[in-house]
């Protein structure tokens, strides 16, 4: 039999180093089995004490809920300097998670970068479908941006940062922010974001054998968007907030850094996005790692510490652009 006859998967390619994850038993998502799994997750990710953050509640409309906002700000910063600044949005696809997920991370990208981090605890599906859930992190940025100057922040070098469901929605939120008239953003960081709800159906527009195999199934996916939309598909003037990838202008978007795994499920979606950023004259950065899934940033090998590198690199670059144009 010829090499081109043979079947090659996911499996085969999966780096060493995440082999653990060919003994993880398959997990079943469905609307009775999630509040076990949302317990079972937010244990896994309880903050240290003392809190490295601190809390900010933002008044919502009458009858909801305030929307919490978790500031984690740097030690220090030299005189007459403003900071610069990530809103980040975590992931948990749409339907669970909060900032202490992202805790060490996100305490680190204070410390190490001199960086206000202001992470959004937005409402989650499907108690809280679309547009629930994106209009939160809008309502979060806006309320950041209005407090730059009492936060000692500098506006034009506020970054957008999301993981998976939480990159999804911040590049969601990056074409509300153009199309409502907000201020000018740095960069959207999106890391293996989620953003193509056809992503594991009939429908999907590349169907890869190699993807989605682990970490992140295509059951998984489509139990997430369908908790996501709701009752009802959105309307054409709301889909491209829905779901990104159907957007059709994507033009006048900030740069935009995005990283994923090639095993990941959604690394179709995301190369067609990085390719139709860069069409569309958005200052494009894509980093694909080979060999991993989704979430591999949670496990230490050397994919992890290049990704973090590159993360904090883009940063780097897009807050000094701000005063140096020519970069």
């Amino acid at each position: 039999m010829s090499l081109s006859n043979l079947a090659i998967t996911g499996r085969d390619l999966l780096d060493p180093a995440y082999h653990g994850l060919l003994d993880e038993p398959p997990q079943t998502w469905s609307h009775g089995t999630l509040p076990g799994i949302r317990q079972r997750v937010h244990a896994g990710f309880q903050p240290s004490e003392p809190l490295r953050f601190q809390e900010h509640w933002v008044a919502s409309a009458e009858g909801d809920a305030p929307l919490r906002l978790c500031i984690y700000a740097p030690l220090g910063l030299e005189a007459g300097s403003a900071k610069p600044s990530i809103y980040y949005i975590h992931g948990g696809g749409f339907v669970l998670g909060k900032p202490e997920m992202a805790d060490d991370q996100l305490a680190e990208l204070a410390r190490t970068l001199g960086a206000l981090v202001v992470a959004v605890d937005y409402r989650l599906a499907p108690e809280h479908p679309f547009p629930a859930p994106l209009e939160d992190c809008f309502k979060g940025l806006e309320w950041l941006i209005e407090r730059t100057e009492s936060f000692g922040m500098d506006p034009q070098r506020i970054a957008l940062m999301g993981h998976s469901a939480g990159g999804g929605l911040a590049a969601a939120l990056a074409l509300l922010a153009r199309d409502r008239g907000l201020p000018a953003l740095a960069g959207q960081l999106l890391v293996y974001p989620m953003l193509d709800r056809r992503t594991g159906t009939p429908q999907t527009p590349t169907d890869n054998p190699t993807t989605g195999e682990f970490a992140w199934t295509p059951d998984a996916n489509q139990f997430c968007w369908a908790c996501l939309q709701g009752q009802q598909m959105p309307d054409e003037t709301m889909l491209a907030y829905f779901s990104p990838s159907l957007a059709t202008d994507l033009a006048g978007l900030p740069p935009t850094f995005i990283a994923v795994g090639a095993l990941d499920l959604f690394f179709e979606e995301d190369l067609d996005y990085a390719r139709r950023l860069s069409r569309a004259g958005v200052a494009m950065e894509l980093h694909v790692y080979p060999g991993v899934t989704h979430m591999f940033d949670l496990s230490p090998s050397s994919q992890t510490a290049q990704c973090k590198e590159a993360v904090n690199l883009a940063l780097k670059r897009w807050w000094w652009k701000a005063y140096k144009p020519d970069y």
